[in-house]
């Protein structure tokens, strides 16, 4: 039972971290297109109001997901070896932290003036997220290895 909660727990603050890690590049779309001061200052608290928050809920995701795998994968009897889609879910999770943080330099550069990438780079750059959930959500349901 204390698996199946964790789980549960898991999936829903991996789906809210996932919103921000949707919605803070689309803020950064509009913060290479604005030119108004109060504008730019408005999206700016939003956008840092956004990564703290969805750094709190990135942590409890992971811890969570670390004791899922401890769970299943962990020492004592009865445990199986990693899986090969596990170890390719992992290498998107790492990926998805390093996306995180970059979001976070992205922020400090706005923050600083100092952004020099148009708001069509931004557009690209937040399919980034979309293409790793949906990886790893076929990893995880299909277990393809």
């Amino acid at each position: 039972m204390l698996f199946l909660w964790t789980k549960a727990f898991h999936i829903i603050f991996v789906i809210s971290w996932f919103a921000g890690l949707f919605y803070l590049p689309r803020i950064f779309v509009n913060l290479a297109m604005e030119t108004e001061t109060v504008a730019t200052e408005r999206l700016l608290l939003m956008a840092r109001k956004l990564y703290r928050f969805m750094s709190l809920l990135a942590l409890p995701a992971m811890v969570l997901g670390l004791a899922l795998m401890w769970m299943l994968y962990g020492g004592g009897e009865g445990r199986v070896k990693m899986p090969g889609w596990m170890h390719a879910k992992l290498t998107f999770v790492v990926l998805l932290l390093g996306y995180h943080h970059a979001c976070g330099a992205i922020l400090r550069k706005f923050e600083n003036g100092v952004n020099k990438r148009s708001h069509t780079w931004f557009r690209w750059f937040n399919e980034v997220p979309v293409v790793m959930l949906l990886a790893v959500v076929v990893l995880v349901v299909v277990k393809p290895f």
